[in-house]
């Protein structure tokens, strides 16, 4: 039986859950929003268990390679400081959350909430071992973290319900989940599988 015991030594990384992943946005999710009631219900059991909460997000100059006017394959989206960039209106992140800002460098794409922006460091700094992960999108951001998170040496549970996928390929969440537990991610298939 596995273990998902929360404690001192996890952390919970919540990826991108943006206004401009979500419904309404400029480059929404499918179904996006379906998760972030579901985060709200790990977020609280990370504060019943004072376990350290970080949430990514994308935070782009309005002339980042990704995007189409740059030659890039997304529209504009999660530009600094705009409605788009900011967590969904019904995400309960506590105040002691720590917000992870990624793919700020126009000329460099950022997938992973590792790259680049302290997480790693800040981890190791508070002796976390064990980070769950959750969030948007499944084949993209989800997957760099989570493949980070292994390759980095963090023992990496990914929140099966907690995550939606782009797929612009049918099975690219599909692949994503395969490819992932194939490197070493462990699954929590729903929220009462954690204790």
């Amino acid at each position: 039986m596995l273990d998902y015991k929360i404690d001192k030594d996890s952390a919970l990384i919540i990826v991108d859950v943006q206004r401009d992943f979500c419904l309404g946005g400029n480059l929404p999710v499918p179904c996006g929003d379906e998760i972030v009631y579901i985060l709200n219900k790990y977020i609280q059991k990370f504060v019943e268990a004072r376990a350290q909460i970080y949430a990514t997000r994308d935070w782009h100059p309005s002339d980042h390679i990704s995007f189409k006017s740059e030659n890039g394959v997304w529209p504009p989206h999660c530009i600094q400081n705009t409605e788009g960039a900011e967590f969904h209106k019904d995400l309960i992140l506590p105040e002691s959350s720590i917000v992870i800002s990624k793919a700020t460098d126009s000329l460099k794409e950022a997938y992973s909430g590792f790259d680049e922006t302290g997480l790693e460091e800040d981890l190791k700094q508070r002796n976390i071992r064990r980070v769950f992960i959750g969030g948007l999108a499944t084949d993209y951001c989800v997957k760099s973290t989570v493949l980070d998170a292994l390759k980095l040496g963090f023992e990496t549970i990914l929140l099966k319900d907690a995550i939606r996928g782009v797929n612009v390929g049918s099975d690219d969440s599909e692949r994503a989940i395969k490819e992932m537990i194939a490197k070493g991610v462990r699954i929590i298939k729903n929220f009462d599988s954690i204790n």
